[in-house]
């Protein structure tokens, strides 16, 4: 009697098995043909600064980056947090609609921190080149990035490029 339940439930397991990874194919290049279609992305911008003897410094965007996924929390622009010498790096769309606009910290002007016997100290540190960059979620309609200098005077454009 074991022997006859063995044969029936094993055969009855395979066949079984077998449909669930057929029906697995089928809807697996369903759920790929939706993920292109509502797919999540990241881009990332990577930026050169220098500064320049005459003028204001000189901003070039080395390079572009777009990868796959979704970013947990999206910077909020805060105007107010802002100090003088801080960039703000301005996604906008053809039309000159703003997407995205985030606020990097000076990056020659940058604070490093050291540890000695007293504790952590912070210095301000003044460099000549330095690099930085931006993480944004991706959209389609992002056509122009523009990075302008905070200023006692206002914001001094330093970088307008399509991409």
């Amino acid at each position: 009697m074991k022997n006859l339940l063995n044969l029936c439930v094993f055969p009855l397991f395979a066949f079984c098995s077998f449909l669930q990874v057929g029906n697995l194919r089928v809807n697996s290049s369903m759920e790929t043909e939706n993920l292109l279609k509502d797919k999540s992305q990241i881009g990332y911008l990577f930026f050169k600064v220098e500064k320049s003897d005459s003028g204001p410094e000189k901003v070039t965007l080395e390079s572009k980056k777009i990868t796959d996924g979704k970013l947990k929390s999206v910077p909020a622009y805060n105007r107010n947090s802002a100090g003088i010498g801080d960039f703000i790096v301005s996604l906008t769309d053809g039309n000159g609609k703003e997407i995205n606009k985030q606020i990097v910290e000076d990056p020659l002007n940058q604070n490093m921190e050291s540890f000695e016997k007293e504790g952590i100290n912070r210095h301000k540190v003044s460099l000549e080149n330095a690099e930085f960059s931006v993480r944004y979620p991706h959209s389609a309609d992002i056509r122009i990035v523009k990075v302008e200098k905070i200023t006692n005077a206002g914001n001094q454009l330093l970088f307008n490029q399509k991409l």
